[in-house]
């Protein structure tokens, strides 16, 4: 399955990011996971949102430079050597990672590893053969939050 990554180009300056996360939220588009990078005066942030088509249109209507971009959203275990599996397979099969984040959605059962390779369809059939599950737009929009206990 394929998720879609909506990538702001930015100035790295101060109010930047408060624009998109005010857009979004005015739009009542639900942020889902965010990275930024930045190299001296621009940056681009990453985003995975629950409706990505939409952020991407309201984003560019309000005259930000954004883009859509597809990703895979992966699903691994949350336990050391988890993420390497997923890893060691790309390397071996020789598909390069060029983007990557990752987060925990259950602390010790499972992650989401989104990544942006580049050759998209092969990183795909390889998954499904080793049986790593993948999720599209909808179904990062329903996972529930982990709720940590407190102390």
């Amino acid at each position: 399955m394929i998720a879609y990554q909506l990538s702001v180009f930015a100035e790295n300056k101060p109010g930047r990011l408060a624009k998109i996360t005010g857009i979004l939220g005015r739009e009542k588009i639900n942020i889902r996971a965010i990275t930024i990078s930045t190299s001296d005066v621009f940056g681009v942030i990453n985003i995975l949102v629950d409706d990505p088509r939409r952020a991407h249109t309201v984003l560019t209507n309000e005259g930000l430079t954004a883009s859509l971009k597809p990703v895979i959203a992966v699903l691994i275990e949350d336990k050391p050597g988890g993420l390497d599996k997923l890893i060691q397979l790309l390397a071996e099969e020789e598909v390069n990672i060029e983007n990557a984040y990752g987060f925990v959605i259950e602390s010790w059962k499972n992650a989401i590893f989104v990544i942006d390779v580049d050759q998209v369809e092969k990183a795909q059939e390889l998954l499904k053969l080793h049986k790593f599950e993948t999720l599209n737009a909808s179904a990062l929009q329903e996972i529930e939050p982990f709720h940590y206990m407190k102390y």
